[in-house]
């Protein structure tokens, strides 16, 4: 069962302003991620359910994060039907979210009152979500909509919190960009993650990015 409450997850949500993604088969390579973002000061990561056996891999993960991350929030991404929600709330995943907006996830989620957040790209879906409960949507995929859609959601709804993911890199500009829109954060996979840092398991640049991704994250938001 979540360790975190829906309010306590959206609140590291947006004080972090960073949610790095990633999904690896390698158990221990998991490990040093997470490692590594933890040590950079992250405090919240979402693993996506994105290969066979990955509900076992996540279960390892979040008892290593309960054992040795203290404060470390796990949640699950890439989550297509409320089966597998349930699955993985019953690993303790602390929060779920989805690429595509789905009712019957909000409403297992909503039961055990853990925060989902939706993958969302018109307005109609981001009031829908937010009437079942959202608190923060997902703007999926990001870099198909941009920054300006996102400014343009906030004019009408300045309550709606977003957060793309997809399109978002660690640079100065990009950051500048979606937070100048109005962002409540980000989500970042392979251009945090990267290919090249998996592959030579470079995990102290890992560490030295998430580190001045946040601080800058955290400028930006002032």
């Amino acid at each position: 069962m979540a360790r975190y409450s829906r309010l306590e997850v959206a609140s590291v949500m947006e004080k972090d302003g960073l949610v790095p993604l990633f999904f690896h088969p390698d158990l221990a390579l998991g490990k040093k991620i997470l490692k590594a973002c933890y040590d950079g000061g992250g405090r919240i990561l979402e693993f996506t359910s994105r290969g066979d056996f990955a509900f076992e891999i996540f279960r390892e993960l979040n008892k290593y994060a309960l054992e040795e991350l203290p404060g470390m929030i796990l949640g699950v991404g890439s989550v297509t039907d409320a089966a597998a929600a349930s699955l993985y709330m019953q690993m303790g995943a602390n929060f779920i979210v989805t690429p595509v907006f789905r009712e019957d996830i909000a409403i297992v989620c909503n039961r055990r009152k853990v925060l989902w957040s939706p993958g969302c790209g018109s307005l109609t879906e981001i009031s829908r979500a937010e009437e079942l409960g959202c608190e923060i949507v997902k703007l999926f995929p990001g870099g198909t909509y941009g920054a300006q859609f996102v400014k343009a959601i906030k004019g009408p709804c300045p309550w709606t919190k977003i957060m793309p993911t997809g399109g978002v890199s660690p640079s100065e500009a990009n950051l500048r960009e979606w937070f100048e829109a109005g962002v409540t954060c980000v989500g970042m996979g392979s251009k945090l993650i990267s290919k090249d840092i998996l592959e030579n398991e470079d995990f102290g640049r890992l560490e030295t990015t998430v580190r001045k991704t946040l601080t800058l994250i955290k400028s930006l938001k002032q």
